[in-house]
């Protein structure tokens, strides 16, 4: 079993501390148009957000970028080898709003798409991350599949890429991050991905902590799925409803093997490094002392950060 970063395939006990959905680097001029609060272009800014990470104890996060969204491989490169970092890409898709201009998004076959995330898997990330009329591939490889709904129930484009992801899967063995829109639509995701053969446990359900009903999350939990729990920075901590909270009331239904951790920093006003706060380096301090406060204690903070991340994120190359 391994885990694929970007600089290499790496055993999953050396992953450390992980930040199970990241963004380091989003730059495309779409993004820097519209919406310039997430647009992450610097890589000197990335890499003293690292640093800062890395020396509060962090030793991995999976950028969670997918193709043609503003994903740079070459950066993402240059801030794991500036910072000893290790990086694990994104192949898949994102929601339809990164993708104007681009019909074959929505227009190819789950066949064709499968093709294209495998080989990003398999063989290196597209230097010009599928935006261009030539791919050039770099020694980069992708160690996840990322795909995204925006409703509670998927178009038939959505469709399509979820069978992508299976496929995927099961030529590659990587596992699946999802994108869940204000993070609703993970049961309909899930059905869809357990229809078409992906075992739960190979599935990472993300955002799901912006909706904090207690029953739909023991409804996913007990389906053997994974949650990523990603709003701390963005919501107080004492906020009746937050991150701490549901994460102590799912611990105490014994999910514990089935949660992670991440900032999905993508908010310039989140970065020190930029000016803003309280850092991503927060969560693995600030939030440690939240949790603590919580009754959650260090077995379970390791099982959060490290354990459970090294079992999705490990997968052995070429599984059928």
């Amino acid at each position: 079993m391994i885990v694929r970063t970007i600089l290499g395939d790496i055993d999953p006990g050396t992953l450390g501390i992980t930040y199970a959905h990241e963004h380091l680097i989003i730059d495309s001029p779409l993004v820097a148009d519209r919406w310039p609060h997430i647009y992450l272009n610097d890589v000197q800014a990335a890499v003293e957000e690292v640093a800062e990470c890395v020396s509060a104890g962090v030793g991995a996060m999976v950028d969670a970028l997918p193709c043609a969204a503003g994903r740079d491989v070459a950066k993402l490169a240059e801030i794991s080898t500036a910072t000893g970092l290790h990086v694990i890409a994104a192949t898949g898709l994102h929601t339809a709003r990164y993708y104007p201009g681009r019909s074959w998004t929505r227009a190819e076959s789950a066949d064709v798409l499968a093709e294209l995330f495998q080989a990003e898997i398999e063989h290196g990330i597209d230097g010009y991350d599928y935006s261009a009329p030539v791919v050039r591939r770099t020694r980069y490889r992708a160690g996840i599949i990322k795909v995204a709904t925006l409703e509670d129930h998927p178009d038939d484009a959505e469709r399509t890429l979820f069978e992508a992801a299976a496929e995927t899967h099961r030529s590659t063995g990587a596992p699946i991050l999802t994108h869940c829109e204000q993070g609703r639509g993970a049961l309909g995701q899930v059905e869809m991905l357990v229809a078409l053969g992906v075992s739960p446990d190979r599935i990472v359900l993300s955002h799901t902590d912006k909706q904090p009903d207690l029953g739909y999350h023991r409804e996913l939990l007990s389906s053997g799925v994974n949650l990523e729990y990603d709003q701390a920075l963005r919501r107080p901590p004492e906020e009746p409803g937050g991150t701490a909270w549901l994460l102590a009331q799912m611990l105490a239904e014994g999910f514990a093997d089935r949660l992670m951790l991440g900032t999905d920093g993508a908010r310039r006003s989140l970065w020190s490094a930029l000016g803003g706060k309280p850092g991503l380096a927060w969560l693995a301090t600030g939030f440690v002392r939240v949790m603590e406060a919580a009754g959650i204690d260090g077995d379970v903070r390791r099982r959060l950060f490290i354990d459970n991340p090294a079992r999705v994120l490990a997968f052995s190359p070429n599984v059928k």
